[in-house]
């Protein structure tokens, strides 16, 4: 079963998002804390979003993502920013019942990208997507600036 995510779920969610940084192996990453995912999914003016899988009325995993815009397209898309099925579930569909939830969505919405990264050297994520229809973007390179380099650009005058 798919579900929207509810502020009850902010404890599970935060688990498995540093479970996620285990698989990925960069733990030191995953630095939110919950009060700062509650904010992001339920504050004010939410951030982001984030569905549920669950078996047997248990979380098994979870996919968080938020809107962003194709100037090509005109209209949002999904970017998902992580996509979690806890091991012991893997097999189960649930990778696959998120994915499929937010296609949903964006067909709903008249969304026309769904859009995610994956490691490299994940070859069992990338066997999943690809069996499922998507294809890799090789001709973009994803950059990031973060800690030191960020707020060097961010203070420059």
């Amino acid at each position: 079963m798919i579900r929207a995510a509810t502020f009850a779920d902010i404890p599970v969610i935060h688990a498995m998002i540093r479970e996620l940084a285990e698989y990925e192996k960069v733990p030191d990453e995953a630095r939110a804390d919950e009060s700062q995912l509650a904010e992001a999914l339920f504050g004010e003016r939410p951030a982001a979003f984030a569905h549920i899988a669950e078996d047997r009325g248990l979380p098994v995993g979870f996919a968080l993502w938020f809107l962003n815009f194709s100037t090509w397209r005109g209209v949002h898309g999904i970017y998902l920013e992580d996509l979690y099925v806890r091991p012991e579930a893997r097999g189960g569909g649930h990778g696959k019942a998120l994915l499929t939830e937010l296609a949903r969505i964006c067909v709903e919405r008249g969304y026309e990208r769904l859009e995610w990264s994956v490691l490299n050297w994940n070859k069992p994520s990338i066997d999943f997507y690809e069996a499922l229809g998507a294809r890799a973007q090789g001709e973009w390179t994803v950059y990031r600036l973060t800690d030191r380099a960020l707020t060097a650009l961010g203070t420059r005058a």
